[in-house]
């Protein structure tokens, strides 16, 4: 395996931290952005000389454009950038803020987008490289009370989707990347949990509220494993576009495209309703 240099945002915990150490594990050197001196350096204690910390703010576009020009200078030319800042929101629609919704795309969306933007002209200049962001589940399947998370994330599939068809002319490959429940803290201290306020939706979310809370730190994921299966796939010619990270992944969001897909066959007869009689098919 070719050794690479990778760009990981978000490695103080969690699926970030897993990618990394598993990457270092593997020979290659990766440069890890962190939020604090104190997790710079533990992170560069993983292992000195390969594991490279900087301190970012994913939604400060700027300062994700110069670390990505710096890394590229001081580190060398990246192979591989993982776009793995972001949080979750938990809340019902009506429930959430939308100040809490707008902070939500700002880190999920356009934190990932601006890393990734900074990073392609490099990749595009050598036609080769790997991009990859993690989506989650929640972006291919939707759950009550988490609109603003799950709306987050399928709007990051999209940009991913459309990124991948552009950039794939230079060598350049993509891959959304889709985990279901990890053991990490995603579901504990990493979440933000909007206020109960309509006792309406009790019935409904309370039940799930403590199931999630209940499931925190005992999740089927092993994000040991998933790390081992990102530094995998970035050694493939042929990587996937989508890469989903656990067996409840996979059942959750089959059977979300599965009513998708019967949606689309009971109303396809409606559907064709709408055109012209003639009209340019695209």
């Amino acid at each position: 395996m070719r050794k690479q240099k990778w760009l990981i945002t978000g490695v103080s915990t969690g699926l970030g931290r897993a990618f990394a150490q598993a990457a270092l594990a593997a020979g290659h050197t990766v440069v890890g952005t962190v939020r604090s001196r104190e997790d710079l350096r533990s992170f560069e204690d993983l292992e000195p000389g390969k594991a490279h910390g900087r301190i970012l703010d994913v939604t400060d576009d700027d300062a994700a454009s110069a670390v990505i020009a710096e890394v590229e200078q001081s580190v060398g030319p990246l192979d591989v950038v993982i776009a793995n800042a972001g949080y979750g929101v938990e809340g019902t629609f009506e429930e959430t803020p939308l100040a809490e919704v707008r902070r939500q795309f700002e880190v999920n969306v356009f934190g990932a987008v601006a890393t990734l933007q900074a990073a392609l002209p490099y990749l595009r200049e050598r036609r080769r490289g790997h991009l990859l962001a993690v989506t989650s589940m929640g972006g291919l399947m939707a759950v009550p009370g988490m609109s603003a998370y799950c709306g987050s994330k399928f709007a990051l599939e999209g940009i991913l989707e459309a990124l991948g068809k552009e950039v794939a002319q230079f060598g350049i490959h993509v891959t959304a990347i889709e985990p279901g429940s990890f053991r990490t803290d995603w579901a504990g201290r990493s979440m933000s949990r909007a206020t109960r306020t309509i006792d309406d939706y009790d019935e409904l979310f309370t039940p799930i509220r403590e199931a999630r809370q209940k499931a925190s730190g005992n999740q089927l994921g092993d994000p040991a494993k998933a790390g081992e299966a990102l530094v995998h796939i970035t050694s493939l010619d042929r990587p996937p576009s989508h890469l989903l990270l656990g067996s409840d992944a996979l059942r959750l969001v089959t059977a979300a495209r599965t009513a998708v897909d019967e949606d689309i066959r009971t109303w396809e007869a409606l559907s064709r309703t709408t055109d012209f009689a003639e009209g340019a098919q695209l």
